[in-house]
């Protein structure tokens, strides 16, 4: 093996989401605070910060006003404030207002800021760059490094060009080891070496299993005269019938939509397609409605964490922690996951440097997981624990009520005596011969749109001749398992037309990858059901360019 450069600091952040960039600030701070000089870098495999992020985002400010109490005076990109809050049960032809008022006033989006998280992003990035935090991007971590005590010392990035079949190119480059005192895992939802994390050290041995969403989303420029600044709308009900999930349009700055289609990944039928589930959503008259006489501009998709409370697992290990959506701290009815991934960071961050200024390092940060169990992350997630699996459970109709019910009594100071589980998502599918398969519309053009015209909008780009980063464990699970088992589910479940079965007619079927169309949601990750494909990280600085989702 080559021998590796290798480059020390006291933390090492693997992500440069909204809770690694929080983490990187809150550490700086306190460093400074303590006239203690500390050295904090953050690696990002995305080409630029904000690059690889996509969430709605209504953004509760709670956490951004501890982390920069003066951010309102500091350039920020969140500018527009909610000023209507608008819940729409749909049918096929009718869309019914479900009244605010019957919510729990945590529900309410009041003091919250519609804007692109992308972008929030950026601008917490020139916040932690003005403190002294180096940011990497492009360079993607891919393997996790030991000490010779079981610690964890850090990570190393991928080499650099190398070849499909392995062999090194003439740019090949090897990877950079990174060793820390401390390293924080900020990927996201399903990171490729949280996940291994979680596994080693047994992180979620007495949690409930993480559930999942899909989110696929695209942005809108709509006419000026249908544009309402800060109106938030979100919707349930129809498209989906035997499944779980929702809609949210969010009116941003300029004249600009976000919206979006969530998918809960723990349905049954094989046949259903979240992508054509978000497209057929669109064509619903109320939606059409805003959008006739405006044109798509944007398209993306993501996993998102649902389990909640009950499915956050241990969050220390010796020489580390999860923060952010690595752990998963969604509120899911309140769909928001910023403000808490936030705040997770700053306190890891607090417990690091604490940690460091004591001549402490590679241990474990158990101050990090005591602050959280303090915290109000833990008792917002807490108050709703009930309100994903009541749905699950009872149905969209019923079980919305019990959920209800139960975060009313959480509010007014009645805890439930219960925390309802979860399923794994890749055990829910049913099998193909005991559903009905699902017809979808084709699509206009115009409103709706198929898959490779969507991914053209997602900016998506990989180096073709690179190991293809979605690995299957055994090559023929695809064809001899899950194509007669569930018609291949994949050629469905993933949003950007990755997975095809070639020849399916035929007496020889083939099971086709095209890795370069990935946009890192990671669903097939989480919904195949015998977990037969992993994702790991592709060449650094591979992947969607998202320009402000």
């Amino acid at each position: 093996m080559t021998d590796r450069e290798s480059m020390p600091y006291d933390i090492v952040i693997v992500g440069g989401g909204p809770a690694g960039l929080s983490a990187a600030i809150r550490a700086k701070q306190e460093a400074a605070a303590k006239g203690l000089e500390l050295s904090v870098c953050i690696l990002e495999k995305g080409s630029e910060i904000g690059a690889h992020i996509l969430s709605g985002a209504v953004v509760d400010p709670r956490a951004l006003d501890e982390l920069l109490p003066n951010w309102r005076d500091l350039d920020s990109p969140m500018t527009v404030p909610v000023v209507e809050n608008h819940h729409w049960i749909l049918t096929e032809a009718k869309q019914h207002d479900f009244p605010h008022g019957l919510m729990p006033p945590f529900m309410n989006n009041k003091g919250c800021y519609t804007v692109s998280l992308g972008n929030l992003c950026r601008w917490l990035a020139g916040q932690a760059e003005a403190l002294g935090v180096e940011i990497f991007p492009g360079f993607a971590a891919a393997e996790i490094l030991w000490n010779d005590d079981g610690s964890v010392k850090g990570v190393a990035t991928g080499d650099m060009g190398i070849a499909k079949d392995g062999t090194r190119k003439a740019s090949w480059q090897p990877g950079l080891e990174l060793h820390a005192k401390y390293t924080f895992f900020a990927e996201g939802v399903r990171g490729h070496l949280s996940k291994q994390l979680i596994k080693h050290f047994t992180l979620d041995k007495d949690s409930q299993p993480q559930v999942y969403g899909i989110g696929i989303k695209e942005l809108w420029d709509i006419l000026p005269e249908k544009h309402v600044a800060g109106r938030v709308i979100h919707t349930q009900g129809w498209p989906l019938s035997d499944a779980n999930g929702g809609g949210f349009i969010y009116h941003q700055a300029n004249n600009q939509v976000a919206l979006g289609f969530v998918t809960w990944l723990n349905y049954s039928n094989p046949y259903l397609s979240p992508f054509d589930e978000m497209q057929r959503w669109k064509t619903h008259p109320a939606i059409k409605a805003i959008l006739e006489g405006g044109r798509r501009v944007s398209y993306g998709a993501r996993a998102i964490n649902d389990g909640g409370w009950q499915s956050v697992p241990k969050l220390t290990f010796p020489g580390g922690a999860l923060i952010g959506c690595s752990a998963g701290f969604v509120n899911v009815p309140r769909i928001k996951g910023s403000h808490t991934a936030m705040k997770t960071g700053m306190m890891a961050a607090e417990a690091a440097v604490e940690a460091i200024a004591s001549q402490r390092g590679n241990d474990e940060l158990v101050a990090y997981g005591a602050a959280y169990k303090k915290s109000w992350v833990f008792e917002e997630l807490r108050m709703v624990r009930n309100t994903l699996p009541a749905v699950e459970k009872f149905g969209n109709l019923i079980g919305t009520g019990i959920a209800g019910v139960t975060m009313w009594a959480e509010y007014l100071g009645y805890a439930m005596p219960f925390t309802l589980g979860h399923h794994k998502d890749n055990e829910s599918l049913k099998k193909k011969d005991a559903v009905k398969p699902i017809v979808y519309p084709k699509p206009d053009g115009v409103i709706s749109f198929d898959k490779l015209t969507s991914v053209f909008l997602s900016n998506t780009n990989h180096e073709e001749d690179q190991p293809v980063h979605l690995t299957l464990k055994d090559p023929d699970v695809p064809i001899s398992y899950n194509l007669p088992m569930y018609d291949e589910p994949a050629q469905r479940y993933c949003p950007a037309g990755v997975y095809e079965v070639v020849g399916a007619d035929t007496d020889a079927p083939r099971f086709q990858i095209n890795a370069q169309n990935c946009v890192h949601c990671k669903t097939c990750d989480i919904k195949d059901p015998t977990q037969n494909i992993t994702w790991v990280v592709p060449e650094g600085g591979g992947g969607p360019n998202y320009p402000n989702m």
